[in-house]
């Protein structure tokens, strides 16, 4: 393995952190295309079924920022290592648990770890592969993650034979993924130690110290991106990973294997797209309107699923699209609005506030279902969840709107322009 220089020691970087999000990604989909056996074998309610992924984001809303500290404190690599380790750990006691409280305890354990572990692969890059290729950079590595969640929405057709045996042989196989996942964190934590004793780490330099005062002096650009994302977010995931597949099985009538491989094609799009739209920023800049478009999507697909009879292609493509563009943008965006030495703590407060909303939207889409009695006998009762998430999606655009008026202001951080242009400014 040549790590001899750091252009050779920042792909192989890539690389590594790749293969730990995939695993990462896997075992946090790895619920809803067991929904349906959940409920038939285990009697759970919806409302269960939504606080697994929803407990996944409870301690995230306030130990994710401490992960982002510890990240610019002790470094990404160590922190991706033994982050990976405690999402295998979840993942074990998840597989093992056949009551809920089990279960429960599993993905909040799995949660501790997996949303830490992102935040230290995308200080990682952006450090890394800072002023050059960032955004595709991190879009490559989001594509591999989203890889991840495909491989776990169509594991109902390739391992089929799992499924038959019940809901406990699936989760078991996603274990075996983040296992994977920690041995790519290992490989990330031996480059980063060998390109450190060689000199050749661009990285920046870690700080002794966390001045509290700091979260608050980031700029209102930054702020609105938060808000974007959190809104981004807690429609994308809760929909897509939690209620998407039983929604298509009673509204539309799919069976399972097929209800996951609809749902899968979300994915499948973000794996191509994702680098394309990282490009693009990277090479003509305009981040805000960019971002802006891809929001968009996304009520104008809620508002289709809740009104219209329209073909399920047309807003699981429309999804797909919002679901490339906006994480190619956001996330990078990122490292042109931060310094460098508060990268962890930026992503880290992001990605808490981003869990509380996953959290608390997982958890209201569940009750929205329960109380309208939403099933196959019912079908019109995933009309109010719809909604929801219509409303959010709509929420999120004005964000977007907000934050491209304030970057073509004078106070602008030069998120409308290319890369070389924002590394080059002043």
């Amino acid at each position: 393995m040549n790590i001899s220089n750091a252009g050779h020691a920042r792909w192989w970087i890539l690389a590594f952190t790749s293969v730990a999000l995939f695993g990462n990604y896997y075992v946090y989909d790895s619920i809803a295309p067991v929904a349906d056996l959940l409920q038939r074998q285990l009697g759970l309610s919806a409302t269960q079924i939504g606080t697994l992924n929803a407990i996944y984001s409870l301690p995230n809303i306030f130990m994710v920022l401490v992960g982002g500290i510890l990240v610019d404190r002790f470094g990404a690599a160590r922190v991706t290592f033994w982050t990976a380790l405690i999402c295998v750990l979840g993942a074990v006691l998840t597989a093992i648990g056949g009551q809920f409280a089990v279960m429960a305890l599993g993905r909040l354990l799995f949660g501790l770890g997996a949303e830490t572990m992102i935040v230290a692969t995308l200080a990682a890059l952006g450090q890394w592969f800072a002023g050059k290729s960032v955004a595709f950079a991190m879009a490559l590595s989001i594509s591999v993650a989203r890889l991840g969640s495909y491989a776990a929405d169509l594991s109902p057709t390739y391992a089929a034979n799992l499924y038959q045996k019940g809901w406990q042989p699936p989760l078991w196989f996603a274990t075996v993924m983040m296992a994977i996942g920690l041995a790519g964190a290992a490989g990330y934590w031996w480059v980063d130690r060998r390109a450190r004793a060689r000199g050749t780490r661009l990285s920046a330099a870690t700080t002794d110290r966390f001045v509290w005062s700091e979260v608050w002096r980031f700029d209102r650009a930054y702020w609105y991106l938060v808000a974007l994302c959190v809104l981004f977010y807690s429609v994308i995931f809760p929909f897509r990973s939690t209620f998407a597949i039983a929604y298509f099985q009673n509204a539309h009538g799919l069976p399972l294997d097929v209800a996951g491989q609809m749902n899968s094609y979300v994915f499948l799009a973000a794996i191509f797209a994702t680098p394309l739209f990282g490009w693009v920023a990277d090479r003509f800049g305009r981040r805000a309107l960019l971002l802006m478009l891809g929001s968009l999507l996304l009520p104008l697909s809620f508002l289709i699923l809740a009104e219209t009879s329209w073909n399920l292609w047309i807003t699981t493509a429309l999804i797909g699209i919002s679901f490339s563009l906006v994480p190619a943008v956001l996330w990078p965006a990122v490292s042109i609005l931060v310094e460098q030495k508060r990268l962890g703590t930026a992503f880290g407060l992001m990605t808490m506030l981003e869990n509380l909303g996953m959290g608390a939207a997982n958890v209201g889409a569940g009750a929205l279902n329960d109380v309208s009695r939403a099933s196959a006998e019912n079908p019109a009762g995933y009309v109010p969840m719809l909604a929801f998430f219509g409303v959010l999606g709509a929420l999120g655009f004005i964000y977007a709107w907000l934050l491209r008026r304030r970057e073509l202001g004078p106070l602008g951080h030069g998120l409308e322009r290319p890369s070389a242009a924002v590394a080059s400014a002043p």
